[in-house]
């Protein structure tokens, strides 16, 4: 059901879009941000619209380019990322140059500032089913990760991004690495827009622990799959951290 179909002539919510108390995101306090909007319905001249819409054409385009330079950025970024993994699980440089990481996805989100936080989610918690997701999230925060039993907010920091580990990082290295359950909040003083890029195998690759990882000390945790089942597995499952890997872990 669309917001728009009943918001205007209904004064609750759906049941369906009320999160229970154990997952409502509680208080936080955010920094403040002004966001640049262009109001079309202020530009009254003919002459003054047609050359705003000209302006916005323009910027389109000049988007359209930076974004072009920014996956490439951020494509060499997780390159080095993902090699100094490999470094540290012992495992050849360049194990995830190819398939593994070959598709690239941006995703810009915005979550508007909210009468009441503690009753709403920007995004439900869960778990990338990616190899390693970048996060720009600007100055305001609002990103969360579930750590040692509690939710734990992820400060912004100036020109930094976030690292986060998705379930085929933690399948490659045989659960030597843990995916990071995650969620996004809201917060009643201001608007907040993030830069999520995501690295994903091919949707035909195949996906299983790294080789390298197995010996007597490290058994075998998880079954070879396709990564296009996988996916279809976790979008069934809404990417909850809890079943998502289930039907992929070996018994012991």
């Amino acid at each position: 059901m669309l917001v728009s179909s009943w918001s205007k002539d209904v004064h609750s919510l759906p049941e369906t879009y009320v999160f229970p108390p154990d997952q409502r995101a509680g208080d936080l306090i955010a920094l403040a941000c002004n966001n640049p909007i262009i109001d079309l319905n202020k530009v009254v001249d003919h002459h003054d619209r047609s050359e705003t819409i000209q302006q916005i054409l323009k910027a389109g385009r000049e988007f359209g380019e930076v974004v072009g330079k920014y996956s490439v950025e951020v494509s060499k970024l997780v390159l080095r990322i993902l090699d100094l993994i490999c470094e540290g699980l012992g495992l050849e440089h360049g194990y995830f140059a190819d398939e593994l990481s070959q598709v690239q996805l941006l995703s810009v989100n915005q979550y508007p500032r909210c009468p009441d936080p503690s009753l709403a989610m920007g995004m439900h918690r869960h778990c990338d089913p990616n190899v390693v997701t970048i996060l720009k999230q600007g100055n305001i925060d609002g990103l969360q990760v579930f750590k040692d039993g509690q939710w734990i907010s992820v400060e912004p920091l100036p020109n930094a991004f976030v690292v986060i580990i998705g379930c085929q990082l933690q399948i490659i290295s045989n659960g030597k690495l843990k995916n990071a359950k995650h969620r996004a909040v809201t917060n009643s003083n201001n608007a907040r827009t993030t830069i999520v890029t995501f690295f994903n195998p091919c949707h035909d690759s195949i996906v299983e622990p790294a080789k390298a990882l197995i010996n007597g000390g490290s058994p075998l945790l998880y079954r070879a799959f396709q990564y296009k089942d996988f996916l279809a597995n976790y979008t069934a499952k809404t990417g909850d951290t809890n079943t998502v890997l289930e039907p992929y872990k070996l018994q012991a």
